[in-house]
């Protein structure tokens, strides 16, 4: 699997371990969330996480947002890597999301992963990146 990184951080070292094994380890940093389980058990931890990968099983699952967007909205500031079956159309709605890493099942060309992130030059609605909705700035 290919990486695609938007942050500076290093690699994390650490594995990211089944939600179920974080909550009963308290020296992990690092968990993996299935597409079916809560992101909102996670919330209490915030502070020693340091990687939250979200599994996309398939590309048409989009529970994984939701967990993205409660995080983030939650305060969690570490990496947050979506994983699985992600495709080159969806990193920029990622990235909206929360998404800082990716690691896509099958490898993404790096330029059109470039062009899509640059398609839209105003968003239309907040979201959990710095983006400012056009309206608002039409409107001061």
């Amino acid at each position: 699997m290919a990486e695609l990184r938007f942050r500076d951080d290093a690699a994390l070292e650490q594995p990211a371990v089944t939600l179920d094994a974080f909550l009963t380890q308290s020296n992990a940093t690092a968990v993996r969330l299935e597409s079916d389980e809560d992101a909102r058990l996670l919330i209490p931890h915030l502070d020693r996480l340091a990687l939250v990968e979200v599994a996309f099983p398939k590309f048409r699952d989009g529970r994984g947002y939701s967990s993205a967007r409660i995080l983030r909205e939650a305060g969690y500031t570490g990496e947050l890597r979506a994983a699985g079956d992600v495709l080159v159309d969806q990193i920029a709605f990622m990235r909206r999301c929360g998404f800082d890493s990716f690691i896509p099942d099958v490898p993404l060309d790096a330029d059109a992963v470039e062009a899509s992130l640059n398609f839209y030059g105003q968003v239309y609605q907040g979201a959990a990146d710095a983006g400012v909705p056009v309206w608002k700035l039409r409107h001061g």
